[in-house]
């Protein structure tokens, strides 16, 4: 994604690291987080940017990465602009990890526990990074590394946003009931039940207010329909409503795979700079599936506000479990925004 030209140009900054080695000089590199706490991975202050975060954990909690946050602010706000479960940050939901590349998140070897993010993160005063541990059981082991450049002016991010995460979910969708959305035909599971001339339902991956824009999310769904009929998840057309249009609005697309850059029911790996389909779901796409679309060359921009919402199957006909991760950057203030409680957040 990075323009490497760019590679070439002299500045003067200061490149530092913020990070878990053992202070003592030993190789106890880690610090450990308990129960109900938080772990301060940065404090930074001045003008800066973040410019690449590494994390790995040992934790007893088989589901730490949804109960454990990332949470993250700017400039001294007191309502963060990043607050998501640990793992999801990462690129991928239900609590698992998988080996994935694409330039802004990584989870690498060994199965995917060493997360990676490159998403540019400017500040003109300062930053605050934390883990916040709401497992009753401790992290045991937090590595991190936050390595960001200080800048001696703020003028060097003048015009830049600033980062933000949000991780929603709506389990079960507000579907309609399985006896009504019963397969006849090749084309019953796309061609009834339907039209939606309003888009409201929809299941929404990001609401935001102010200037900005949106440059991607990731897309968790556990496929809730215990049948043996064709028990394709998707025909969701995304739907994203910017400035405050009404339906249509200008960006409406055709069906769930195809927002994800996919086609005709997938159901195999991928792994794609700026698309992909990381957990396709078992026989029939029974079980967890996430996917991913990343706006990095072509964002989303809106000037008053955003809605990036899509179907939970044709006309809203699903009942599935989905949760999310949406990424984008804007001027401050943004709209507030909290996270469900930790038992809600488990898959």
């Amino acid at each position: 994604m990075n323009d490497l030209k760019r590679l070439a140009l002299l500045k003067d900054v200061r490149t530092a690291r913020s990070s878990s080695y053992d202070r003592s000089g030993g190789n106890a590199d880690f610090v450990k987080v308990g129960s109900g706490k938080t772990a301060m991975l940065a404090d930074i202050k001045g003008p800066g940017c973040i410019t690449h975060i590494w994390i790995t954990l040992g934790s007893p909690d088989q589901f730490i990465l949804r109960r454990a946050l990332l949470r993250m602010s700017w400039d001294g706000e007191k309502n963060p602009s990043v607050l998501v479960p640990l793992g999801d940050f990462f690129g991928v939901g239900h609590c698992r990890t998988v080996n994935f590349s694409t330039p802004v998140l990584s989870m690498a070897p060994q199965d995917g526990k060493a997360m990676n993010c490159w998403f540019p993160m400017p500040f003109a005063r300062g930053a605050r990074v934390e883990v916040v541990n709401q497992s009753t059981s401790p992290i045991g082991s937090l590595y991190f590394y936050v390595d960001y450049e200080s800048y001696g002016s703020a003028s060097e991010i003048s015009g830049l946003g600033r980062f933000h995460a949000q991780w929603r979910r709506e389990n079960p969708c507000d579907g309609k009931p399985w006896s009504k959305y019963t397969l006849r035909n090749d084309q019953g599971w796309a061609g009834r039940g339907g039209k939606n001339r309003t888009g409201e339902g929809n299941y929404t991956i990001l609401e935001a207010e102010g200037r900005g824009h949106y440059v991607g999310c990731h897309l968790d769904i556990r496929n809730r329909r215990d049948t043996a009929e064709h028990n394709w998840y998707g025909e969701g057309d995304d739907m994203i409503f910017v400035d405050g249009e009404k339906w249509p609005p200008a960006i409406h697309g055709t069906g769930t795979e195809d927002y994800f850059g996919m086609a005709w029911c997938p159901n195999q790996f991928y792994n794609g700079p700026y698309n992909g389909l990381l957990l396709p779901g078992g026989p029939n796409w029974e079980g967890q599936i996430s996917c991913y679309r990343y706006h990095l060359v072509d964002p989303i921009r809106f000037r008053k506000s955003i809605r990036v919402t899509i179907e939970h199957g044709h006309n809203n006909r699903r009942s599935d479990d989905y949760s999310s991760t949406a990424y984008w950057y804007q001027e401050e203030p943004h709209a507030l925004f909290g996270i469900l409680p930790s038992v809600k957040r488990l898959p």
